[in-house]
């Protein structure tokens, strides 16, 4: 049974009762695309149909990416995964960790009892967050009046560290640092190295930090929720900004990253030709931080992210560089498959065991916001019910 009808209905149905404005999503397995479909309007109310090719931010979902990108690296031996990562970043042999704060409210700091490695970067337990979920950094970043990372601006990359680096898990800005460690040594930009070694393999021609304007012609807006409804916003990171962030900067299309995912779930071959070997996409499908496990987030801006956390009660761990959920998921979803989210609700999934992947995109802020996401989970949910 095709398994086109009961997910184009539900896909519609989300539209129809307002979870989302408009949403595309695709399918694959390791052949190629099992399903793809877009239902509503690239921005409500603007009458211009959502559609496969349509162009959002998918913010997050950037991060497997910059890890591919960096695990490239790793089998050229031009990078060392345990070597410490302040040999390409000075910054990271500097960083303090914060330790509080005193009377004043001036914060407290001390060095780290040990060196940041790139493992500790791709994997989150590098002591790094982000302000919106967590309180004593947003209070650090209020008090020194840091510029937001997601301006491009190097220095709101310049944060303390929350713990020792290896001690934890804690979703942070590491994959921005990891692509910074990139740049350093390619000596390219990130979008040209990504452009080069990712995105033209793939045939990706949809995907880049900046939106050109074949892309911008084919966008979705950003929208929030709001008094129980949504509302389009002019939300867009700033093009042409000081620094590309590997963390969060990209704009894609379903279509393309279900190449990206095809490829993973191919252990590195994409469709024309192979990204990474068979041993790098291993390694990185496995936990990589040892006891540290993901735990929620709860956040400090609810307007931008709600508490965060993907499939509560199950151990989930972290690899190079996506979340693994060690036991089945509720959805149908195996045990050690790879998933990670974009901040404006758009996610993936990668299914090594049971050869399926998808890509959910929508543009809704906050994070897991509870109708965008629900209708994400019920389509996960019907995938698995409707696999032949």
């Amino acid at each position: 049974m095709s398994m086109n009808d009961p997910l184009n209905t539900l896909l519609q149905s989300g539209v129809e009762q307002g979870q989302v404005f408009g949403v595309a999503a695709a399918v694959t397995d390791r052949d190629g695309v099992l399903y793809e479909g877009a239902f509503g309007e690239r921005a409500l109310g603007g009458g211009v149909s959502m559609t496969t090719d349509t162009v959002g931010w998918i913010a997050s979902m950037t991060k497997a990416i910059t890890g591919a990108a960096i695990m490239q690296l790793v089998e050229q031996n031009r990078l060392d995964l345990d070597a410490p990562a302040s040999q390409w970043a000075p910054y990271l042999g500097e960083v303090q960790v914060l330790d509080g704060f005193d009377d004043s409210g001036a914060p407290v700091l001390r060095a780290p009892k040990t060196p940041i490695t790139l493992r500790h970067l791709l994997t989150h337990s590098a002591g790094f967050g982000y302000a919106n979920w967590n309180e004593d950094l947003k209070r650090y970043s209020d008090h020194v009046e840091l510029p937001l990372a997601n301006t491009g601006d190097i220095r709101g990359l310049m944060t303390p560290l929350v713990f020792d680096p290896g001690e934890r898990w804690l979703y942070s800005i590491s994959i921005d640092w990891a692509g910074k460690i990139l740049e350093k040594v390619t000596g390219q930009s990130l979008g040209a190295y990504f452009d080069k070694n990712i995105f033209q393999p793939l045939g990706m021609t949809s995907s880049g930090f900046k939106i050109s304007p074949d892309m911008r012609a084919r966008m979705a807006k950003v929208h929030r929720r709001q008094d129980g409804g949504l509302v389009v916003t002019d939300t867009e990171l700033k093009q042409d900004p000081p620094s590309e962030l590997g963390g969060g900067g990209l704009y894609s299309t379903v279509e393309d990253y279900l190449k990206f995912v095809r490829m993973i779930l191919n252990e590195g071959q994409g469709d024309e030709n192979r990204i990474l070997a068979v041993e790098t996409v291993r390694a990185m499908s496995k936990n990589q931080m040892g006891d540290c496990r993901v735990c929620m987030l709860p956040t400090t801006n609810p307007g931008v992210t709600l508490d965060a956390e993907f499939f509560p009660g199950l151990e989930k761990t972290w690899g190079l560089t996506f979340m693994i959920n060690n036991e089945t998921a509720p959805t149908g979803r195996s045990a050690n498959s790879l998933a990670w989210a974009g901040l404006a609700n758009s996610y993936y999934w990668i299914d090594p065991t049971k050869g399926v992947a998808g890509v959910y995109l929508t543009q809704i802020l906050p994070f897991v916001d509870e109708q965008a996401l629900s209708l994400y989970l019920d389509f996960e949910t019907a995938v698995y019910d409707n696999l032949s």
